[in-house]
């Protein structure tokens, strides 16, 4: 081609991270190639930039910083294509390309500052749209770029990191001081890379550190002196900080460690693992965001959450001379597949032609979690049978596990005879009939996954849910998109919600919205942060109060709650087997007061939810409609308010009030027959 564009080189005034690393080096490889030549690199004023062959490195400007980017660079590059490497890049421009290396400032926001997060958070959303191409480093990184930027995923490219650089670092000029303990004789060592930022996880290392000590084994941090806010002092003994170290202290550390250890809860790439296999380094990395796809088969993954791992592999390495030459070996062959060159003539293509989603990379196998699925069910035999039979048959990813939890066996119908389901039984009751089948989950479940039994999934269901829990590690529970909901009127019949749900389905630009209670006609959670709590069984009705305060409980430990459309799916309301409209009322005011006082629902959402119930069933309790008992429900909403007067309020008393009335479809249900 010949090159007609600019580069945005605000990054040469920056300090070096991964981020300006990728940049220095994308560049120094557009420069080898000829059809570069003459392509003008735009700076700030008092930029330092090395002497480039092809490229022509231009300063400008009398601005500096966010300034210069927004305002004098796009002057300057008006009429001409924008090459930004920096996740940055002008608002007002829109004939430009921008790689967008993460999206760690939403997912992660406590590792930022104030001001990073808000000019990421203004700045990052609008030139994102504006842009003919985003580009990024990894898939991970492109998925979540599509799900926080609700930019199709199908419009990023994918442009990795390369690892020729590490090759030219040379560990003979290194000049690390004599006390490290990181020389020939001393204890071996696990290097990590990186900084005190939360996403970074360092704290998972100082937390096994005692254990390494007593193998014997050391730990050495390079790139930053904020790991512990205590300071040094507090550090373990076997715990060493290096702070910020040339690239050639970088090849000493990772020539002589026993592997690097990598535990980010998030990234874009991870530029260390693929500069330490390049040096033969054996890597240990977290299983999570992009590592996978950067490690393949090349390293020991663990779980970013499970410090018990990271020491099994550690002392395990330590143990086996045979393991670390084989891993290193891995790892040489698996870094050839990052290249800075491949990359530079990826952007030269996407620079001629934005609109081709060029792709230089294959994305790894995304690992494949054990997963179990749970459909609670009473009453309704041949609704179940369907809907379990629809699942099975139409799951692209095979849960490792599908329980249907039941009172009596008659309840799952002609399930029992079904190879590969495990019928449990239990006490009634929603939150009941979900901790039987928690108890019952194998220990080594991953996620679990809860449907009514009257919701059919759409085939990428489990997948994208599997996705989202290994891409984002922090996000302990995930709520699906309902593509209909029969709930709110007379129902959807089986047939047509199979078809909604392939026919229907959302395409392009997803949703992800966060924070969001969960909703258990379609969610999933992550069996590390459930741990061994369970469903408040004093919750007895009311359909998804008992999945707000499960779902609130996990919050309260740190964990992110979310809906992703990705995970689809049609619930069909059947109003078989309803209860009373008179309980279902009573649990309207008694499970969010219930909630208040455990702390799981906050004051004026519990205010507002009381009095949406009953203002709306005492609206239309002259105009009752067929399938809403609203005179029951507002029978129910009152004698709630009484007790609570007089003190005798709790929700389990409304599975005594009332009896079924099987000629009125109430919205209400038993334990597992759907959703409210």
């Amino acid at each position: 081609m010949t090159a007609s564009f600019v580069i945005n080189g605000r990054f040469l005034t920056q300090n070096i991270s991964g981020v300006q690393r990728y940049a220095r080096n994308i560049v120094n490889a557009l420069d080898q190639i000829e059809a570069t030549r003459g392509v003008s690199l735009l700076l700030p004023r008092g930029g330092r930039h090395p002497a480039y062959e092809r490229l022509d490195a231009v300063e400008l400007g009398v601005l500096g910083g966010y300034g210069w980017e927004q305002v004098e660079l796009p002057i300057a590059a008006r009429g001409q294509r924008l090459l930004n490497l920096c996740n940055m890049a002008p608002v007002i421009k829109s004939e430009q390309i921008v790689c967008i290396h993460d999206t760690n400032v939403l997912s992660s926001p406590d590792s930022y500052t104030r001001g990073f997060r808000a000019a990421y958070r203004s700045l990052q959303p609008l030139f994102a749209r504006r842009a003919v191409s985003i580009a990024t480093v990894s898939h991970a990184s492109a998925r979540q770029i599509a799900r926080y930027l609700s930019i199709s995923l199908s419009q990023i490219v994918v442009l990795p990191n390369g690892h020729e650089h590490a090759l030219l670092w040379n560990s003979d000029r290194a000049t690390l001081p004599a006390e490290l303990p990181v020389h020939a004789g001393d204890r071996p060592f696990v290097l990590a890379v990186g900084s005190g930022a939360r996403h970074k996880n360092m704290s998972l290392l100082l937390e096994i550190a005692p254990t390494l000590e007593a193998s014997g084994i050391n730990i050495v941090i390079a790139g930053g002196n904020d790991i512990d806010e205590r300071g040094e002092a507090h550090l373990p003994a076997n715990v060493h900080i290096c702070g910020r170290v040339s690239d050639d202290d970088l090849a000493y550390l990772l020539d002589h460690a026993l592997c690097l250890a990598f535990p980010s809860l998030t990234e874009g790439f991870g530029l260390p693992i693929v500069e330490a296999m390049a040096r033969g380094c054996p890597v240990v990395s977290s299983d999570c965001a992009s590592m996978p796809e950067v490690c393949g088969a090349a390293a020991l993954m663990a779980s970013p959450l499970d410090p018990s791992q990271w020491v099994k592999h550690i002392e395990t390495l330590a143990m086996s001379r045979q393991l670390q030459v084989d891993l290193a070996g891995r790892g040489r062959e698996q870094c050839k597949s990052f290249s800075w060159h491949d990359s530079a003539e990826g952007y030269l293509e996407l620079l001629e032609s934005p609109t081709v989603a060029t792709r230089r990379v294959t994305s790894a196998a995304p690992l494949e979690p054990r997963i179990a699925a749970v459909f609670a069910t009473l009453g309704r035999p041949e609704v179940v049978s369907k809907t379990v039979r629809h699942f099975l048959s139409t799951q692209r990813l095979v849960p490792s596990a599908v329980i249907v939890s039941c009172v009596t066996p008659e309840d799952a119908g002609d399930l029992v005879h079904l190879e590969g389901l495990k019928i449990v039984l239990g006490p009634v009751g929603l939150a009941n009939q979900r901790n039987t089948a928690l108890d019952q989950l194998d220990p080594k479940t991953d996620i679990v996954a809860f449907f009514d039994d009257d919701f059919l999934a759409h085939p990428d269901w489990l997948a994208e849910a599997a996705q989202v829990f290994q891409d984002e590690s922090s996000v302990v529970g995930l709520t699906g998109h309902v593509i209909a909901d029969g709930i709110k009127g007379p129902g959807i019949a089986f047939d047509e919600a199979a078809h909604m749900v392939v026919a229907v389905a959302e395409v392009g630009a997803r949703r992800w919205i966060e924070p969001f209670s969960p909703y258990g006609c379609n969610m999933a959670f992550r069996m590390k942060a459930i741990g061994p709590l369970r469903f408040d069984d004093r919750l007895v009705l009311y359909g998804w109060l008992e999945d707000r305060d499960f779902g609130a409980a996990l919050a309260k430990a740190g964990g992110r709650l979310v809906r992703w459309s990705g995970c689809q799916g049609v619930h069909m309301g059947v109003k078989s087997g309803r209860t009373s409209g008179e309980r279902l009322g009573y649990s309207q005011v008694a499970n969010p007061l219930h909630m208040l006082r455990k702390e799981t629902m906050k004051p004026h959402l519990v205010a507002i939810q009381i009095f949406r119930n009953i203002a709306s069933n005492a609206a239309r309790v002259l105009t009752p409609e067929p399938y809403v008992d609203r005179k029951g429900r507002l029978k129910g909403n009152v004698r709630a308010l009484l007790d609570g007067l007089a003190g005798s309020l709790a929700p389990e008393r409304a599975a005594g009030l009332g009896k079924k009335r099987p000629a009125v479809a109430n919205e209400g249900k038993p334990a597992g027959a759907g959703r409210t």
